[in-house]
Parts: C-alpha cells; structure tokens; sequence
C-alpha cells in the first residue's frame, strides 16, 4: 500500500477525485437545502427515496470526480519544456504571392 502512495501520479488522482468528491456533497447539499424546482421535495415524497438520492448522488460523483482528475491529467506537462500541458499555438503562414508567366495565344497589340 505504501508503495502505492508513494506514486505521484497515484497522489494526483486521489486528491482530485477527493475533489470532485467535495463538488458532489455540495452540490447534493445545495439542493436538499434550496429545493430548486421542487426537486427535493419530489424525492423526498416518493415511495422509495433512496433510489433517486444515490442515483443523483452517484451521477455528479462520475461527473465531477472525471472532470477534476482529467483535467489534472490534461494539465501535466507532457515533456521538460515550461508551460505545463498546454499545447503553443502554431500561427498560421501568410500567403506569399509567386508571379507566373501566362502563356496565351493571342498576340500583343500595339
């Protein structure tokens, strides 16, 4: 077990998960004390109301928790150079006009 929490990548998602963790409870808490749209109150009142608390609760802990640790996983810096993850844009070239002879036909006027 130890070695498992010497693992830094390991460490990196279990913080944000225990993140997204904290998100959920206070989203969960959020609604019980708010009722928005009568939501709690229609869960409170149904014949089972355990099934729709922990299908809420389980649905923003999948949610949340992916959400934290893949961002924390698209942020790591994906070699030596500074900047983190994020990718440097590549500005895009400017047209360069290249003059071609036209062959035609016709003859000049004069």
């Amino acid at each position: 077990m130890r070695v498992v929490l010497r693992n830094p990548l390991f460490r990196l998602l279990a913080i944000n998960w225990l993140a997204g963790l904290a998100v959920t409870l206070l989203l969960v808490g959020g609604i019980y004390l708010t009722d928005p749209a009568g939501l709690w109150t229609l869960i409170a009142r149904s014949q089972m109301p355990m099934v729709p608390i922990a299908m809420l609760f389980f649905g923003f802990l999948i949610t949340f928790t992916s959400a934290a640790m893949g961002t924390a996983i698209m942020s790591m810096p994906s070699d030596d150079r500074p900047g983190g993850g994020r990718r440097m844009r590549i500005s895009r070239a400017e047209p360069v006009p290249i003059p071609v002879r036209a062959n035609t036909t016709q003859r000049r006027r004069h």
